[in-house]
């Protein structure tokens, strides 16, 4: 009777506390503690936190610098039936930080891969953040340099989703200055400052305001910074090109200043944006076709 394959061991992706070591699961110490190998961001850090909970197991470095390297040796380990644990300096793997290329080979090589849950900056910030976040886009670590860092943020300001942003805290107060030139002054935003640990801070206000406090506290230029900032918010009194449509056809019958009342009627528009559009519409002969989408 042939020999039946053997079956490849998977990979545990562990989330791990970001700041506080009593916020690690369960679930993840025992996974910690029963796998013959951990591949971890920085060995030296993660030591620490295994340490605190008594786990002796074997680690290896996969960081940014090595990770495409160290994958061969890692899914022949994981081909001879061992799992392995694949951990972060802190929070969920893969999220701003390495891994994303050992899942990948992981999954390509028919490893089977598993999530251990458990604490993500990105997801405690937007919970704290008293800003809405049913809908919202992560941008992770904004550029290093500043040119092009507003060309990042321009195409970003329109965005009607809550934007989460990492910042280092060398860059934060430029980050700020560059969100307000590009963003304005009164866009809510909220900065969450080392989460979890003894100089947690959670404080919201407007970019502008924010910027200026950021500015003249030095102390909250130090740490772990997450930036949540609210969507821009549509315009109540934007015309689209069914509101220039009615206006077109009641200006074809009415005197401008009725046309734009009946139309404020139709549309729910504001009245005065109406007026504004329609003496745009006209021209000296009377109007001009505008054809709505």
């Amino acid at each position: 009777m042939a020999k039946s394959a053997r079956k490849a061991g998977t990979l545990h992706v562990v989330a791990t506390p970001i700041g506080n070591l009593s916020d690690i699961t369960l679930r993840a110490l025992q996974v910690l503690k029963d796998v013959p190998l951990i591949a971890a961001e920085d060995t030296r850090h993660s030591r620490t936190l295994l340490a605190r909970y008594g786990i002796g197991t074997t680690m290896t470095a996969c960081h940014e610098h090595n990770e495409e390297a160290a994958i061969p040796a890692l899914i022949r380990h994981l081909h001879a039936g061992q799992d392995l644990a694949l951990i972060s300096d802190a929070g969920t793997p893969l999220v701003s930080d390495p891994g994303f290329r050992l899942v990948r080979a992981a999954q390509d090589n028919g490893c089977p891969v598993a999530t251990v849950p458990g604490p993500s900056a990105l997801v405690s910030a937007l919970s704290v953040s008293g800003i809405a976040s049913d809908r919202f886009a992560f941008e992770g670590f904004l550029p290093r340099r500043t040119e092009a860092r507003r060309r990042r943020l321009a195409a970003l300001k329109v965005e009607p989703r809550t934007l989460v942003f990492y910042e280092t805290p060398r860059r934060l107060s430029a980050a700020l200055e560059d969100l307000v030139t590009e963003f304005g002054d009164n866009r809510e935003a909220t900065l969450a400052r080392e989460m979890t640990k003894q100089f947690e801070t959670i404080r919201r206000m407007t970019l502008g305001q924010l910027r200026d406090w950021v500015r003249d506290e030095p102390t909250q230029q130090q740490g772990e910074v997450v930036l949540v900032v609210g969507g821009r918010q549509p315009d109540p009194s934007a015309l689209d090109a069914r509101d220039l449509g009615t206006m077109q056809i009641l200006l074809g019958v009415l005197p401008l200043k009725q046309a734009a009342e009946v139309a404020a009627r139709i549309t729910g528009r504001s009245r005065n944006a109406l007026y504004r559009a329609g003496l745009d519409l006209k021209d000296d002969s009377g109007t001009r076709l505008v054809t709505p989408d």
